[in-house]
């Protein structure tokens, strides 16, 4: 196995998914395969694994390291086709287990061309499929400064959003902002002070390219579609990295597993609810080995459920 980079928290995963030798599996976000080429390694010659990407390079990728490998099904696009795919494959209630790897992967970071650092001057693109949907400069370029501050506020948490908001807004009247170098010079003009070993543009950065994604409605999306798809005892595993998405998770499973919290004072007693997922074990962290190996794990949350019959 082509070992280009360990993808985060994998003994984790493998431990979690229990990767059975003729199960169906699926890895909503390939990446460079770094999981589901160990996912493949524990398969046998009738499992199978599915796997998505919207990003055209990592198909591509997937072509070139798993072009002869029968056990893959990689499917161009985006999870949120997860129900279709596993209904053309007749999969529903039949999947042993699931995999989602959320946010931006290194590849697409460390290519100063796609835009998504702020560290690398390049062009302010950010998509994670640069042949569909505007990209981040056409949409400071036409967003008002009352959307630019709400987007950085929602996605990122940026108390000064409206000061980076306003900053954008004047100086695009010049000149358009098309690279990240520029947008990282008018954000840190904007933001008084510095925090200790975090960059002023981090948390802009990381709200612009979750909007131009649709990265949290994807989220919210294929949630439910995992749960169908899954067979009793099957199981559920979620990579995030930062709160956003983390607190999404966290409430989905709560509440496939609680049912929905609805007010004591109702009049009449609610139903009772039959749990679709059980949590497995505690959420789990990159331990201090894994992030002086790979320092981007250090905020990454594990989060399993598994199906319940």
């Amino acid at each position: 196995m082509e070992d280009l980079h360990r993808p985060v928290l994998l003994d984790q995963v493998l431990d979690s998914l229990q990767v059975r030798p003729g199960g169906l599996y699926i890895d909503g976000t390939f990446g460079r395969g770094g999981h589901a080429a160990v996912i493949l390694e524990k398969l046998g010659t009738e499992g199978r694994l599915l796997a998505f990407d919207k990003d055209p390079d990592a198909v591509e990728f997937a072509a070139g390291r798993f072009g002869d490998e029968p056990r893959l099904i990689m499917r161009s696009g985006s999870f949120i086709n997860l129900a279709t795919v596993v209904a053309e494959l007749g999969w529903q209630g039949r999947v042993n287990g699931i995999l989602f790897d959320l946010g931006v992967s290194s590849p697409q970071l460390d290519d100063a061309a796609r835009g998504f650092s702020f560290l690398k001057p390049g062009p302010l693109d950010m998509r994670m499929n640069p042949r569909a949907g505007i990209s981040a400069s056409q949409w400071l370029a036409e967003a008002g400064e009352r959307e630019i501050a709400d987007v950085l506020w929602k996605y990122g948490e940026e108390r000064f959003s409206r000061r980076i908001a306003r900053n954008i807004v004047r100086a695009r009247e010049q000149a358009p902002v098309t690279t990240t170098e520029q947008l990282a010079t008018l954000i840190a003009a904007a933001v008084p002070g510095r925090e200790a070993k975090k960059h002023p543009a981090t948390r802009s950065f990381q709200a612009i390219r979750i909007f131009i994604n649709r990265e949290l409605e994807d989220i919210e999306a294929v949630l439910p579609q995992a749960v169908d798809a899954l067979a009793p005892g099957g199981r559920l595993a979620v990579i995030s990295f930062h709160s956003l998405e983390d607190r999404i998770v966290k409430r989905f499973i709560r509440d496939q597993h609680r049912g929905p919290q609805l007010p004591p004072d109702l009049p009449v007693a609610p139903p009772a609810y039959a749990p679709t997922l059980k949590p497995v074990g505690k959420p789990v962290r990159a331990d201090a080995a894994e992030v002086k190996i790979n320092p981007r794990a250090r905020s990454a949350v594990l989060r399993v459920a598994e199906r319940v019959a």
